[in-house]
């Protein structure tokens, strides 16, 4: 079937983007740079191991609109990281594809380069892998994103040290057999509806070989062991949120993990979502509620092995034309000087 008639369907066929082999050639990672995300790769793979005992903080801006405040903030990550190396990882959210319940709004960098402009996926690919390499050459740190389309793995498969599903992809059977060929740990977050045998269903999943059709080849994936579980809250059926980051619920995922043969059975806490109701100033009490759970409970301490916090320069949110440096376009995120005490807080309270 040719393009034109491609376009007779409801489809419409805009421009042919380019491909993850051209874009990686045309933006290579620079060979000091493999050594540096090869040695993070190490460093975060032995945690969800337990072959380290050091702490995965994966914070950042809900959403990586624009490429100067993104690499500031991660800028200033990097020098907080060289004071708390002997107890946490910090991983930056660099998160270019924003999942939107209703379809409306910012989608995230790939999709519009310029907020305020129509999109462009040619550029928006660009525009992401550039901020990733730059990101890396300045700060050394390799960063997060979240798996939202996963035929676009290869653009970024050698620049990523963390992949996150989010709450509505993570039921998709693409996501968890994508999953499954990744090198990288995945967390698997909890459906909107919180329930957790959907979620560990998917950890299965994600560790598990498979034979499908990706990207017009059929492949076979070797299976993911780094694969775990994200708690971030869920919503009942009056759309009202339910944290589950309390004690009880940890101790239910610890005794979930137990009847399942899993590799690295490990939780992330989400610490904003539907955990914090999107109330973002709450993030620091959730987070010091999670580190104590995990000081009275050796077994919530082998089970929680990071947090997930959303932050930025400036805290809270605005409307995309405001254009105040640093602050979140989508959700509401803590602002700088908050983060970095949370972060002194979070290393003092291991």
């Amino acid at each position: 079937m040719n393009k034109r008639e491609f376009d007779r369907m409801s489809f419409k066929f805009v421009k042919e983007v380019i491909s993850p082999e051209e874009l990686v050639r045309k933006y290579p990672l620079p060979a000091k740079d493999v050594l540096r995300k090869k040695e993070r790769d190490k460093q975060i793979k032995d945690v969800i191991t337990g072959a380290s005992d050091k702490f995965l903080v994966i914070i950042g801006p809900c959403s990586a609109d624009n490429e100067d405040a993104v690499c500031d903030y991660i800028s200033r990550l990097s020098k907080i990281q060289e004071k708390v190396e002997d107890k946490l990882i910090l991983i930056p959210r660099i998160y270019t594809n924003k999942p939107r319940t209703t379809g409306e709004g910012y989608k995230g960098i790939v999709h519009q380069p310029d907020p305020e402009k129509e999109p462009d996926l040619q550029e928006g690919l660009i525009a992401m892998r550039k901020m990733h390499l730059r990101a890396i050459a300045e700060t050394g740190l390799t960063a997060a994103d979240e798996m939202l389309y996963p035929e676009n793995w290869p653009y970024v498969e050698d620049i990523l040290s963390y992949v996150a599903v989010g709450a509505r992809s993570v039921e998709n059977q693409q996501h968890r057999l994508t999953i499954s060929g990744m090198d990288v740990p995945a967390g698997m977050k909890n459906p909107t509806s919180g329930d957790f045998s959907v979620m560990l269903n998917s950890v299965v999943a994600a560790q598990a070989s498979h034979t499908f059709l990706y990207r017009t080849w059929e492949v076979i994936t070797s299976g993911n062991p780094l694969a775990h579980t994200i708690l971030r809250g869920a919503v009942n059926k009056h759309g009202q949120s339910i944290p589950n980051y309390h004690y009880e619920d940890l101790i239910r995922l610890v005794d979930m993990y137990k009847k399942r043969d899993l590799d690295n059975p490990v939780a992330i806490i989400d610490s904003n979502h539907a955990n914090s109701n999107k109330l973002y100033k709450e993030q620091p009490r959730i987070i010091k509620e999670v580190l104590h759970s995990r000081r009275v409970s050796s077994d919530i301490a082998k089970l929680v092995k990071g947090v997930m916090i959303e932050s930025y320069i400036e805290e809270g949110t605005q409307k995309v034309d405001n254009r105040i440096y640093g602050k979140s376009i989508t959700d509401p995120c803590l602002g700088w000087k908050d983060s970095e005490k949370l972060i002194y807080t979070i290393a003092d309270g291991l």
